[in-house]
């Protein structure tokens, strides 16, 4: 096998990398929106949740990246796309189930190309993050049938709830102060 053809089947998986890369970034400033709404809406307990999947897409974004650095490659600092603002509650978790759906749809996609290019590190690591997909899938699924089954009974329960998430306080700053 010729070092060309070695770089390119690299290339082609650098390329559905940063494709991720890409739709993990656009997930992570659609789910802080969402969060910021939902906690100014007083829904605690849905704002802390948006939060915290906004993180996983973080975690899962750097993930991508790394795996691209390793392979030679420059992570993509884009979003795929602009966010959608100023949602209502209810248009909220079925749009983000379908966002969650897509993104499953596509990495399982992603994985024949790392299996087609001989890559797979970068395979299993599409397959750990599309379980972890699946697991938010599910959870905006299940919200997005109690709104539409129990409308704003479901959403008065919630209603007032407290949106902190007890994650510790983290990062460079604070890393600096220990």
């Amino acid at each position: 096998m010729s070092r060309e053809d070695r770089e390119k089947r690299r290339s082609n998986v650098i390329e559905v990398l940063n494709k991720a890369r890409a739709m993990e970034l656009k997930a992570i400033h659609q789910y802080m929106n969402q969060h910021f709404n939902m906690d100014d809406m007083d829904y605690g307990e849905l704002a802390v949740k948006l939060k915290l999947i906004a993180i996983d897409e973080m975690r899962h974004s750097e993930m991508f990246a790394e795996r691209i650095k390793e392979l030679g490659g420059e992570p993509t600092a884009d979003p795929t796309g602009p966010i959608e603002k100023r949602q209502k509650v209810e248009a909220v978790y079925s749009f983000n189930a379908q966002l969650e759906d897509d993104t499953v749809d596509t990495y399982n996609q992603f994985v024949q190309v790392c299996r087609e290019n001989g890559d797979s590190i970068s395979m299993k690591l599409f397959e750990t993050i599309i379980d972890e997909e699946q697991l938010h899938y599910n959870y905006f699924d299940n919200v997005a049938e109690h709104i539409e089954n129990l409308g704003n009974t479901y959403l008065a329960n919630i209603a007032g709830t407290p949106s902190a998430s007890g994650l510790q306080p983290s990062g460079f700053v604070v890393s600096q102060k220990a």
